[in-house]
């Protein structure tokens, strides 16, 4: 988690720290095609966010839990969540981004209503029922190096809204892009003609 470092200021200077960004057709063959990334922080050197709608067919909760050797403990089925592609960086650590109502003493509190953690004692309060009220898991990262971010924006592959909670935990899954979209007022359709793809 040392690279995520919340500073108050990163928006005031025009970083995107706790905003959500939506790809554009710009991204449709680089496997970001419709994600909708929450920017845990953003900086002179770089950017780090989570991808917060492709769930990760493959991968069972279940088997997190068998890794981690928590496979013994008394978990409630119906609390168990899907596991997300957060991006394509480091993809064996595991994130939660979840609700500030449950914090821990490793977690980045990134804005009012959102945090960051990266425990084993998160994924436990999960699955016991203890944990925040809302929460995405996720397996790596979306990374940016120095300046990469601003050059992405310049060559409209992103767009930035305000991060919603409830865009980004109550929405389903598969409807959070086109629902990000009409927050903006925008159709996918004029998205396409927008960044120069018909």
């Amino acid at each position: 988690m040392d690279d995520i470092k919340k500073t108050d200021d990163s928006a005031a200077e025009g970083y995107l720290t706790g905003r959500l960004l939506l790809a554009t057709p710009v991204l449709r063959d680089s496997g970001f095609e419709k994600s909708v990334v929450y920017i845990c922080s953003h900086d002179a050197r770089g950017a780090m966010g989570i991808v917060v709608n492709q769930p990760l067919k493959l991968v069972e909760f279940r088997d997190i839990l068998t890794q981690l050797k928590l496979d013994g403990i008394e978990i409630d089925p119906g609390l168990l969540p899907d596991v997300h592609f957060g991006g394509p960086v480091e993809m064996t650590r595991g994130f939660v981004l979840h609700s500030t109502d449950h914090v821990h003493q490793d977690t980045v509190v990134l804005d009012k209503n959102v945090g960051i953690t990266a425990t084993i004692e998160i994924l436990q309060d999960i699955v016991m029922g203890c944990g925040p009220k809302n929460s995405i898991f996720a397996l790596g990262y979306a990374g940016w190096g120095e300046g990469q971010l601003e050059q992405e924006l310049q060559s409209n592959a992103w767009l930035s809204i305000e991060a919603d909670p409830s865009l980004i935990f109550d929405t389903k899954t598969h409807d959070k892009w086109e629902k990000a979209l009409e927050i903006l007022g925008v159709s996918p359709a004029q998205l396409s003609s927008i960044t120069g793809h018909a």
